[in-house]
């Protein structure tokens, strides 16, 4: 059976395939295709169509180790700390601390980001103030995951995704994060639930608490209803038609792609106190909310990739 959440991707390889009489087979539930044209045999798996190296694949997939590449190449970007579950921790000395985490959050007053170290699913991911909600975050993912990043707080004031193909941008999109209007009389809780979606509404419910969502705000004032810019959690993709950040934001993500070494992936950059770095970089480029909008644009840029992987 396809995974539906995969069906742009899965659609637009066997529609490639089709064309090009390559036979291509769907396993593990739309996770695995197998691609055979003569004696040519090419592989997909998740959303990596292949492209990348295995390295770069890890490194990219290593939200700390991605950072370090990143900051030893001189390319600014979001610092992401290391810290291990019980299971690898005992190996290396000091890196399960809670205490080590605690100071990391002292020294950031505006609050910490915790996620799992691996993965793209925007699944787990938590913005903490305080030792409590610390702790919490930390057993959650390490329940589920051998490890997890730590990244001090940054008011993102713009966040844009770049894909890029042998540096070269094939789309630029900005992620708009859902917002309402105060009218001075409804809470915003209940303007929410009249302009929001499902997915929308349960990210609100988890990243604010119960005194700010009956809160009722100003009349003309815009509330933003989820702090993270996540497809997945409601955020829409906007393509980008402002030429200056078009060409800084591609500029940053070819300067990582390089550090990093890897050919296809999707690229993060975000704005913060007026200055553009990489949030993260991702081997399985994963296109399905923008493909909704834009299918002939994806459609394209997947079928630029698998040009490369027969090429």
């Amino acid at each position: 059976m396809v995974l539906i959440s995969q069906r742009i991707f899965l659609e637009t390889i066997k529609k490639y395939c089709l064309a090009r009489e390559i036979a291509v087979e769907v396993r593990s539930g739309g996770w695995l295709v197998i691609m055979t044209r003569d004696n040519e045999r090419r592989l997909a798996i998740g959303y990596d169509v292949g492209l990348n190296s295995a390295v770069a694949h890890q490194v990219a997939n290593d939200k700390s180790a991605c950072a370090e590449v990143l900051t030893s190449a001189g390319v600014s970007a979001v610092p992401h700390t290391l810290f291990l579950g019980a299971k690898l921790s005992r190996h290396i000395p000091g890196s399960g601390s809670l205490e080590a985490m605690q100071r990391l959050l002292d020294e950031h007053p505006r609050g910490l980001v915790v996620k799992p170290n691996e993965g793209t699913s925007g699944e787990l991911v938590f913005r903490v103030t305080t030792r409590g909600q610390l702790e919490t975050a930390v057993a959650r993912i390490l329940a589920a995951h051998p490890s997890l990043a730590i990244s001090p707080y940054v008011e993102i004031e713009d966040e844009v995704r770049v894909v890029l193909l042998d540096d070269r941008a094939l789309i630029v999109y900005g992620k708009t994060r859902p917002s309402v209007i105060g009218d001075g009389i409804h809470s915003l809780r209940a303007l929410a639930q009249a302009a929001a979606t499902a997915e929308q509404l349960k990210a609100l419910t988890e990243d604010f608490d119960a005194a700010a969502l009956d809160a009722t705000p100003p009349a003309g004032e815009r509330r933003l209803l989820n702090w993270r810019h996540n497809l997945d959690a409601g955020a829409e993709p906007v393509l980008l038609t402002d030429d200056a950040t078009r060409e800084a934001c591609v500029a940053l993500a070819i300067k990582a792609a390089q550090a990093v070494g890897i050919r296809f992936a999707s690229i993060d950059v975000v704005r913060a106190d007026g200055a553009w770095q990489i949030l993260e970089v991702n081997s399985g480029v994963k296109m399905e909310a923008l493909g909704r909008r834009h299918p002939a644009l994806v459609e394209a840029a997947y079928s630029a990739a698998l040009d490369q992987v027969f090429a």
